[in-house]
């Protein structure tokens, strides 16, 4: 759990230095479209790792809502597309939907409180690449954040029965 957190956490925090850094940079990389009306256009600049095939990017895109005590999600599928004569891949998040909550009783007293509230779906779950930015077109009103996996140095074996 410590391993993660500190990656977790380190990892977020470089998010926003790093892609202040770059923000400039990304059409020297390649020329990655506009956003479109509606969309905006979300730039992640990762770190160079020593062994990146042990690390696997997970894409946070939510909204900051007003929530209760139960737990809530937002629907969405991030779709890989092909930037093309390039064959480097960005991301879209096309349409956002909910939010869905579990329906539990909450107890007396206010509730409500300001939370991110993520989106969950399929392709929120991308390769660890430094040297290609991981561009993400979402709606106008969804934020994206990320997080770093890394595995475990432990490897365990299955035992044939």
């Amino acid at each position: 759990m410590g391993k993660f957190t500190v990656y977790a956490t380190a990892g977020l925090m470089l998010a926003s230095v790093s892609t202040l850094a770059h923000a400039a940079k990304l059409e020297d990389t390649a020329p990655y479209p506009k956003a479109e009306a509606g969309f905006t256009r979300q730039v992640i600049h990762l770190p160079q790792q020593a062994q990146e095939d042990n690390f696997k990017v997970e894409i946070l895109a939510g909204k900051t809502l007003e929530v209760d005590c139960n737990h809530q999600r937002l629907g969405g599928t991030l779709v890989e597309k092909n930037l093309e004569g390039w064959g480097y891949p960005f991301y879209r998040l096309e349409q956002v939907s909910g939010p869905m909550s579990t329906l539990m009783a909450c107890p007396p007293g206010p509730q409500k409180k300001r939370a991110f509230v993520p989106v969950i779906g399929e392709g929120f779950t991308v390769r660890y690449n430094s040297k290609l930015p991981i561009v993400v077109y979402a709606p106008k009103d969804v934020e994206v954040r990320y997080r770093i996996w890394s595995a475990s140095d432990k490897v365990g074996v299955a035992i044939p029965e």
